[in-house]
């Protein structure tokens, strides 16, 4: 009975030469990954840890600065700085994490489709990769938000048509480099579908280095919405956002600077967190990184 145990935890057991075993391995990988949980906990956890309702006014408690009933503060209307800040977590994470998700989703289908396809379909797509490429992303954000109006809709519909054409010519390169690969050939010789080929042999291999790309992306998408909130913009108040508290303790930095520092220090972390998660996936994933001289 005990054999048999063993045989089943040995078989559960992560291998050495596991993705995750090698993240962990890298301390930059390692230190990413516990401040992307630790980001990604606050935002989900939110209704539960923040001390106060963000939206609580308290005019009379006012720019208070940081103590042991507000850690953070309060803000110019008397609200709990901190509870703003774990709320804007979600906030950050919601419009990051949905928007490179979709813009990464469309440009996998678009670039597999450009790799695979044919050539004149090939051509249609990389011309209109190269167009909204050559957009300045900031002016781009502020003509769409202008016309469309601002709001956390309008900023995802802006990042995502902004962030395709980098998501697209990358899959494109791994399709165009995988389709005459030899297991892809033999595929075709043995009568095997496009959409077989697709999904099941080329998808696997192209989604790797996706994953690593959206990963590092996804704190410049923060820092765009932050940056947008800021300029109000983005997410319109009164919902928390790191944008619109950073602007808030700009308002009141002569009576309350601690404002600014609470709303900088969020942002900073999971810049820091999700760019070494980025690097130490790079690392884990890449079978170019994995045989390193002892």
């Amino acid at each position: 009975m005990s054999i048999g145990a063993s045989a089943i935890w040995g078989r559960v057991a992560i291998p050495r030469s596991h993705p995750l075993r090698r993240l962990m391995r890298e301390r930059m990988g390692a230190l990413g990954l516990v401040l992307v949980v630790g980001f990604v906990l606050a935002a989900l956890l939110a209704p539960w840890i923040a001390p106060y309702d963000p939206l609580k006014l308290d005019v009379l408690h006012k720019l208070a600065p940081p103590s042991l009933a507000h850690p953070a503060g309060t803000d110019q209307l008397g609200r709990d700085t901190l509870s703003r800040l774990i709320w804007g977590a979600r906030t950050a994470l919601a419009i990051s994490l949905g928007a490179t998700g979709l813009a990464g989703l469309l440009g996998l289908a678009l670039g597999l489709v450009a790799g695979y396809g044919p050539r004149w379909l090939d051509g249609l797509l990389v011309l209109v990769f190269d167009s909204f490429s050559s957009l300045p992303m900031i002016l781009f954000a502020l003509a769409v938000i202008t016309v469309a109006g601002p709001g956390a809709a309008t900023l995802v519909m802006v990042i995502v048509l902004v962030s395709i054409p980098g998501y697209g010519r990358l899959i494109r390169a791994q399709t165009l480099t995988l389709k005459t690969a030899e297991f892809i050939q033999a595929e075709r010789t043995m009568g095997a579908s496009t959409l077989r080929i697709l999904v099941h042999h080329l998808l696997p291999n192209v989604v790797g280095p996706l994953v690593i790309v959206l990963s590092m992306d996804i704190p410049v998408v923060i820092m765009l919405e932050a940056g947008l909130s800021y300029l109000n913009l983005g997410v319109r108040p009164p919902t928390p956002s790191w944008g619109n508290i950073l602007y808030d303790g700009y308002t009141s930095l002569r009576q309350q600077p601690a404002l600014v520092i609470a709303a900088g220090i969020p942002l900073v972390l999971a810049t820091i967190g999700f760019t070494f998660l980025g690097e130490g996936l790079r690392d884990a994933l890449d079978p170019k990184l994995q045989v390193r001289p002892r």
